[in-house]
């Protein structure tokens, strides 16, 4: 295993520690764990907390700042973080307004979010969730009850994130947060493993020419493996997947092309430049394209694609300020 790293112990906190350092008028970090918070709280809005296991690098740190989230909180690599460590996030951002916690599914992720909520709700302070689960490659798998909470998250962060910052009550940031959750779908292939530092070797194998189909953002298997195939073809099939589970006739969509942490620029813009092709082929107009790295498996090959099905408050929304390390509009 060939990393750049101290210690594998520190892994976390020093890469958390690096991006504090890196971004002091976005954030600072609690002293109690691996939490992030607003560098200048905001008073007066309904608060946004996410998080989940470290290694999916920018999400969720990177997404901390006006217009996006007000706590990020980080686990160790691929795990879920504490319920303390999620209950001091929650304790730091708490407004008269109440807190929101965007939840990925995923057994412990949930259960962790929800934990820490009964024990702030126990001080007074009005906490509400989503859980997000836009895959629509696997339910029900090793990780979750049900479809697995990936990229789309990041579309939740910032509509649900703006929402907030106008000024809303908490139920109707719930409401929009949801609204997006039940129009966004993602689905994603890998060609390579990722590996991590605790565990030395591969999460699991592929051959020069397979790919694996479906796969989760922490190397979970997805649907099959099959023969690697030109980048029109798996994008054809991840698209065919994703339409017949949404009806997006005739609506205007969203679109994220999502790295998966080892993928080039270069092979996300010719994934992108199918997308673009085939939805305009279908009817379905693309409103804005988001391009990059959001919510990444450490150094896996691959990519994702999600679609988020607008209507006017969602582009207004998704088109409201942001300034976030790794998110800016």
């Amino acid at each position: 295993m060939k990393k750049i790293i101290n210690e594998v112990g520190l892994v976390e906190e020093q890469m958390i520690l690096g991006m504090v350092k890196a971004y002091p008028q976005y954030l600072a970090k609690l002293d109690c764990g691996n939490v992030v918070v607003r560098a200048r709280k905001k008073e007066g809005k309904v608060a946004l907390i996410s998080g989940g296991g470290s290694g999916h690098e920018p999400a969720h740190g990177g997404f901390v700042g006006e217009g996006m989230l007000d706590a990020a909180v980080a686990g160790a690599v691929f795990t879920s973080p504490t319920p303390d460590q999620i209950y001091e996030g929650i304790k730091a951002i708490a407004t008269d307004k109440g807190v929101l916690m965007v939840i990925k599914n995923y057994t412990g992720d949930v259960m962790n979010f929800e934990m820490a909520a009964e024990m702030a709700q126990a001080e007074g302070i009005e906490v509400k969730q989503v859980v997000v689960n836009d895959d629509v490659a696997v339910k029900d798998s090793l990780y979750t009850v049900g479809r697995r909470g990936v990229a789309g998250t990041v579309f939740v962060h910032k509509i649900a994130g703006a929402k907030a910052e106008e000024g809303a009550s908490l139920d109707e940031v719930q409401a929009t947060a949801q609204k997006v959750i039940d129009n966004v779908r993602t689905m994603g292939i890998a060609i390579t493993p990722c590996t991590v530092p605790a565990a030395g070797k591969p999460g699991f194998e592929l051959s020069e020419n397979e790919m694996e189909v479906g796969i989760g953002i922490h190397g979970e298997p997805g649907t099959h493996r099959e023969p690697l195939r030109p980048a029109d073809e798996i994008v054809d099939m991840l698209l065919d997947r994703i339409l017949s589970d949404l009806d997006f006739t005739g609506s205007e969509v969203a679109v994220m092309i999502n790295g998966s942490g080892g993928t080039p620029l270069m092979e996300l813009f010719i994934i992108n430049n199918r997308v673009a092709d085939v939805l305009k082929s279908k009817g379905i107009k693309v409103y804005r394209t988001f391009v990059g790295e959001f919510m990444t498996s450490i150094e896996m090959q691959g990519f994702s694609v999600t679609l988020l099905r607008m209507d006017d408050e969602l582009k207004r929304l998704l088109d409201a300020k942001a300034d976030t390390p790794a998110f800016k509009a």
